[in-house]
């Protein structure tokens, strides 16, 4: 099986999704550390923030850089208990991607992004490692992922 980003590359070409793949030889783990390398601003950034829910489903919350997510928000707009925050093992177990490289898109997932994300012309986000980023315009994160607009933020 490849490695996570040439797996994410290789989604992004399969499925023509509108997207530039960026590797970096220094880390992206967090938002700031990934604005100073690319050369943006933290307010370009989103976060995939995985969940889960009672029965180990997963849930990607996607916000903008600066914003938390709101659990109980996305229970509500599930349907379901307040979901927990899915460790570093649960991230890399059920996306295939580690955290802090999680892309929106690309793997089995219920997508939920936060309508302050569909207001940028364009985001950077997760690339399939840490240090790697996609820069991609959100309305290709809802097509991409099946997702559905509705707030998650706190």
């Amino acid at each position: 099986m490849p490695d996570p980003e040439t797996r994410l590359k290789r989604y992004i070409e399969e499925n023509e999704i509108a997207a530039e793949h960026h590797r970096y030889a220094t880390s992206c783990h967090s938002v700031a550390e990934a604005a100073a390398t690319a050369g943006v601003t933290p307010q370009d950034f989103i976060k995939s923030i995985c969940l889960l829910d009672g029965d180990g489903g997963l849930i990607v919350a996607v916000v903008k850089g600066e914003d938390r997510v709101s659990r109980s928000r996305v229970g509500r707009a599930l349907g379901i208990e307040r979901p927990r925050i899915a460790g570093p093992a649960e991230v890399l177990e059920k996306s295939g991607y580690p955290a802090g490289g999680t892309p929106p898109f690309g793997f089995e997932a219920r997508f939920l992004i936060d309508p302050r994300v569909m207001e940028m012309e364009a985001v950077w986000g997760g690339g399939g490692s840490d240090r790697a980023l996609i820069q991609i315009a959100p309305g290709q994160i809802v097509a991409a992922s099946g997702g559905e607009v509705v707030r998650v933020r706190q």
